[in-house]
Order: C-alpha cells, then structure tokens, then sequence
C-alpha cells in the first residue's frame, strides 16, 4: 500500500480545478491511500485559490498553496515537492479530468522495486472532424503508440518521492522529472489504462505556439540534462505513422498538414533555443485549452 500526494499546478484554473478536485477524490484506491491533495496556485487572478478553499472546508487532506506571481510551471512543482509526504508523488495538469480507476492503475506499477516512474493516457476531448481536431488526436494517438515500447509520460505522472527539486528553468517538467529518474537508475512505465481526459488547442496558432514552445523546452533539456524524450525519434514516429493511419482522401490531406505544422513547430523552437537562446520556462497559456466539458 502506497501513500499518495498528488500535486496540482495551477494558474486561472476556475473552469476546471473543481471538477479535478471532485475527480479526485472520488477515486477508488486499491494498491494505495491518498493523503494529500496539493494544490500550488501562481499568480492566479480568477477564482481558482476561492475554489481551492471550499474544497479545503470539505476534506482536510486538501491543502493549498499561493505564489504571488508566475515562476514557472517547475517553481511551482519544486514547492508541492518541498511538502509532499507520500511515499508516491502523482501530478496532473490542472486543465484535465482523470477517468475512474486512473489513479490506481497509474501507481500499481510500484509493486515493483525498479519501477521509478509512470504515466497514463492522455486522450483528447477534441472533436477529430476539425483539422486542427483530428491534428490533436493524431499526435496524441502517436504518442500512445510510441509509449507502448519506448516511454513518453505527460500529462498525468507519478513517481517515487526522491526527488528534491527539478531544474526551474524547465519548459518541458515530466521530461525533465523522466530524466532524473532514469538517472537514478529507475525504469520509466506507460501504463495505457490510466486515462486521462485533456484538451488541445482550437486554433491553428495557438497549435503552432504550443507546440513550438515544447520543442524549444525539448532542446534546452537535451542541452542541460542530456536526455531526449523517446517522440523525439523521427524514424520510430514515421515508421508507426505509416502502419497505423486510414489512408482516405481526407486523412492523407490532414496528415500531411498535421506534419508541416509540427515540423514547422520543431523548427521554430529549435531556431529560439539554439539561436535565440530563449527557454520558455514562463509561457503564455493557450486559452482554448482552458474551455472544455
């Protein structure tokens, strides 16, 4: 049995953190027991901290914590990691819904001693009749298909609680927390089962700017802690691409627009990380990500 904290890292999260926090605590727990919930608001300007503190009257393992102003996504994670008491560390994104079961699944896998790090599934809420729909689905269906052999964890993490801190210059946190703990010595673990419900952008810009910035946080990463994330591998991605999309009129036409926007992405965040020597540790939020459910 497992002792669980679970972080939440949010910013103008009032659309969603109650629904999370609901989520949550609705959760059948076999293989643990939850003993925090820890919410680290930054910079919040809405009603989320408001939201938090009901919550906070409704079950006292729920606790919060304030940042003034924006540090980044890693400032924040390094407070929830500077109090987390679990032996286990889960942390979800703020804008996102865990299905039932998702949590135990998610941290079953410690049963085993090498196991140091895992991730469930996300799946999107985005309607695939869209372009920019069905370029959310694929690069999430994608990035399931990679995991499968080769472990990329986003979204909905957990891991043991070793680690002090991550770097707070980190764009990219569940790359970078993969990194220190496949440092240790830890295997990293997929699990499928534990789904998680997100939202992708609307917009062919806010598309293009998101991912953009995760490719730049992808460079600076490989640059300062020498670790790349496995959906970096061009030739696995191809490979997988080919053997598993519906080749109808339409999907040969969205895919290949899927491609160049996501090349286009990658080579601008590459361009701002090697030449611009920017890191986009602090980034603008895409707020059609936000209004979903």
């Amino acid at each position: 049995m497992f002792d669980l904290s679970i972080g939440i890292m949010a910013y103008n999260e009032e659309r969603n953190i109650g629904r999370l926090l609901e989520a949550l605590l609705k959760q059948e727990l076999v293989h643990a027991s939850l003993m925090e919930i820890v919410v680290v608001a930054s910079g919040c300007r809405d009603r989320t901290e408001a939201i938090v503190r009901d919550f906070m009257k409704q079950d006292p393992r729920i606790r919060l914590m304030t940042q003034d102003r924006r540090e980044g996504k890693a400032s924040a994670i390094n407070l929830f990691l500077s109090i987390a008491s679990g032996g286990i560390c889960v942390m979800e994104s703020a804008d996102t819904i865990p299905e039932k079961g998702a949590i135990d699944r998610l941290v079953s896998p410690f049963a085993l001693s090498n196991v140091g790090m895992t991730g469930g599934r996300p799946v999107p809420v985005n309607p695939p009749c869209t372009f920019i729909g069905y370029a959310v689905n694929l690069l999430w269906s994608l990035h399931h298909a990679i995991s499968l052999t080769s472990p990329k964890l986003g979204e909905l993490i957990a891991f043991r609680n070793f680690i002090r801190k991550i770097p707070e210059n980190t764009a990219v946190d569940e790359a970078s927390i993969e990194a220190i703990a496949t440092k240790a010595g830890y295997e990293l673990r997929y699990v499928p089962e534990a789904i998680v419900r997100n939202k992708g952008p609307e917009t062919i810009r806010e598309f293009l700017r998101q991912r953009r910035r995760i490719a730049a946080g992808h460079k600076h990463l490989l640059r300062e802690q020498h670790y790349q994330v496995s959906t970096l591998r061009l030739r696995g991605i191809l490979r997988i691409l080919l053997q598993r999309q519906a080749w109808n009129v339409r999907d040969i036409f969205w895919t290949a627009g899927t491609v160049i926007l996501e090349s286009a992405a990658r080579g601008l965040g590459n361009f701002d990380a090697c030449v611009r020597k920017q890191n986009p540790f602090v980034w603008d939020i895409s707020t059609t990500t936000k209004t979903w459910g």
